[in-house]
């Protein structure tokens, strides 16, 4: 178990945060390289809107059903050994999903890539929170925000220069490079940690098995019935899977009440005092209501650039550079900010101004100039998104005991992908967007514009919990720089 002694300005630190940042970046990177192929896949592939949702979704639903599991894993058997599982598990996957054959293919191989980005997402961040001292820990992670922000943020740029030049396949080949130099990079200069109390590195009692697999049906069901609901089909599987993925949430929650203070046999998965904190409830409550409206816009927008804008797969992509550029300069410099002044301040804000970018970008139809209608929305909605990212994971995890950190971190993920899952199913048919819309601009555009107020309607939700539900100051370390904080774990030579 590291000892959280590593500080952000070594030569050590700036390994890990590379592994962290190239890590996080492969999962980032794809998902949004791969909202800028949806129309060039849906043109050889087939499947209509229905295929597109599903090609996005096929990811998100195993992501959002085990990153529970990949967290919990990490903090029992090694963060930085199932972070390198998790990378080696994505790159095989997304080989598989460049050698689709059909668009059924596609996303079960698109299914296998999330239980990849399950295992290696929270490891990510636990890793930062177990590795750094407590004083950097919110400037590392507005770093690691920055850099996998600008990785997702150039997504769309690299999947338009690839799917133009080289074929929708690429969008995929490209994670192979980036995940053999992560995998490198973790094994070499990254230290082993995990959530447990032993100085010999073993895991303490028996692994939660039970536990594992309840969250992981009860997140599949429920989300695959939700998922499907949408579309107005009610069949028996449907019915099944929400009973099945209800009863086994309900379940889930009863074993790990009892098994959070057991002192012999099976340890809780996801301690229930994890939630003891109120801060922690509400700051994954605002990740809920605030990473719907994000994905939403993010799944749609690029696609809405190309079939109604005309705009080619390239400068679709390139249109969201300002939102790269500001994650890049200003992130962590918003980590710091949080740090001194809060993060209520700071996400409220930012919420409120990515909701007017939002609600500017429902203006861009045919024939739209990129400086005249795209420029500005898309600034002012990266300004936003920069002032939210960095303070909103740092409270994560600054309200979660260190321990406890993998399983904190996948708790939000878990609850960021579903959200994200959730407001891609459900909003595009609500809007008008269902069948051969994608094939139709003016009925793709006229959903478009009212799925944009739809984000916006969400972001500002966040904005209005986040000023009711966050209290005080949770990033504020009066420690000073060169003297390890309190909370750290005690250095195994002085124990």
């Amino acid at each position: 178990m590291t000892n959280g002694m590593l500080r952000l300005s070594s030569a050590s630190g700036r390994w890990v945060m590379l592994a962290t940042v190239l890590g996080s970046s492969v999962a980032m990177l794809d998902s949004t390289v791969v909202n800028i192929a949806l129309p060039a896949i849906a043109e050889e592939l087939g499947g209509g809107m229905a295929g597109l949702q599903w090609t996005v979704n096929g990811y998100t639903l195993t992501l959002a059903g085990l990153i529970l599991l990949g967290g919990a894993l990490g903090d029992r058997f090694g963060r930085r050994r199932i972070f390198v599982i998790g990378v080696i598990w994505f790159a095989l996957a997304s080989a598989l999903c460049a050698a689709a054959l059909n668009v059924e293919m596609l996303i079960a191989a698109r299914a296998l890539q999330g239980i990849g980005g399950a295992l290696l997402t929270p490891g990510s961040l636990a890793i930062i929170q177990a590795s750094f001292v407590a004083y950097d820990r919110p400037r590392a992670v507005g770093a690691w925000a920055g850099l996998g922000g600008v990785a997702g943020a150039l997504g769309p740029f690299l999947g338009g220069w690839l799917v133009g030049f080289a074929g929708w396949r690429w969008v995929f080949l490209i994670n192979l490079p980036l995940a053999a130099i992560t995998v490198a990079v973790a094994w070499r200069h990254v230290p082993e940690s995990t959530g447990g109390e032993p100085t010999d590195g073993r895991p303490v009692g028996r692994f939660d098995v039970l536990g594992a697999v309840l969250a992981a049906v009860g997140l599949t069901g429920i989300t695959y019935a939700l998922t499907e609901l949408p579309a107005g089909r009610v069949d028996p599987l449907i019915i099944a899977s929400a009973v099945v993925g209800v009863g086994a949430a309900v379940w889930f929650v009863l074993v790990e009440r009892r098994r959070t203070h057991r002192t012999s046999g099976p340890r809780a998965m996801l301690p229930v005092d994890v939630f003891g904190s109120g801060q922690f409830t509400a700051i994954n409550l605002v990740t809920l209501v605030v990473y719907g409206g994000l994905s939403l816009m993010m799944f749609l927008l690029v696609v809405h650039l190309q079939l109604v804008g005309q705009f080619s797969p390239i400068a679709a992509g390139a249109a969201l550079l300002p939102v790269t550029v500001l994650m890049l300069l200003l992130s962590a410099r918003a980590g710091a900010l949080a740090q001194r002044v809060g993060p209520k301040p700071m996400m409220a804000i930012g919420l409120v101004v990515g909701a007017v970018g939002t609600v500017l970008l429902a203006r861009i139809g045919p024939g739209a100039s990129y400086l005249l209608d795209v420029l500005l929305p898309v600034t002012i909605f990266g300004i936003g998104l920069t002032a939210v990212v960095a303070p909103l994971t740092a409270t994560v995890l600054a309200t979660a005991e260190v321990r406890h950190a993998g399983i904190a971190s996948g708790v939000n993920n878990a609850v960021a992908r579903a959200a994200g899952l959730l407001a891609v199913a459900a909003v595009p048919p609500a809007v008008g967007l269902t069948g051969d819309a994608v094939n139709d601009p003016a009925v793709f555009a006229a959903g478009f514009r009212l799925a944009m107020i739809v984000s916006a309607a969400l972001l500002l939700a966040g904005a209005v919990i986040t000023l009711v539900a966050i209290r005080g100051n949770v990033l504020r370390d009066d420690q000073p720089a060169d003297r390890p904080p309190l909370d750290s774990p005690i250095p195994d030579n002085l124990r």
